[in-house]
């Protein structure tokens, strides 16, 4: 039977850069690549909740969450779940994020190792369509939402 898990993630540009986090192992370690900050939607909880909710947790920031951008689905290395679906929304208040602490916020200091602003070109980020979009035309122009529904990538 499948498990499908649903993610929701911010895409928070700002002056050519993408706002990402390096998790921390077990050990509390980084690991070494790139993520966008989200994660798992609540049971009937809204898209747009969830971005923010899953923002405010990371950031200690209340997001102004903008168009849906992207989109991808891949199978899962999660225990539990077989499958995963992802929404990328645009957050239209990336100044806000510049500044922050991770000891406010209710999950960063225990999970997340980094956050800062990164050229997705010059890094290891996940997923990886990142680093091939032109984030900046599809915030900027009316694009049709980008689908990335390759199952071999993460």
């Amino acid at each position: 039977m499948t498990k499908r898990r649903v993610n929701v993630r911010g895409i928070i540009w700002r002056d050519g850069k993408l706002l990402a986090v390096k998790h921390k192992n077990s050990d509390g370690s980084e690991v070494d690549y790139w993520a966008i900050p989200g994660g798992g939607l609540d049971p009937h909880e809204s898209l747009h909740d969830g971005v923010a909710r899953e923002l405010m947790e990371e950031t200690a920031i209340t997001a102004q969450v903008g168009k849906l951008l992207f989109m991808q689905q891949f199978n899962s290395k999660r225990r539990d779940h077989t499958e995963e679906l992802e929404f990328f929304f645009q957050i239209n208040n990336p100044e806000d994020f510049v500044d922050i602490d991770l000891s406010l916020t209710t999950h960063g200091d225990d999970e997340i190792a980094r956050i800062e602003f990164v050229d997705p070109k010059e890094v290891l980020i996940y997923p990886r369509f990142l680093s091939t979009v032109d984030i900046a035309t599809y915030i900027m122009q009316d694009q049709p939402v980008y689908i990335a529904d390759n199952f071999a990538e993460k």
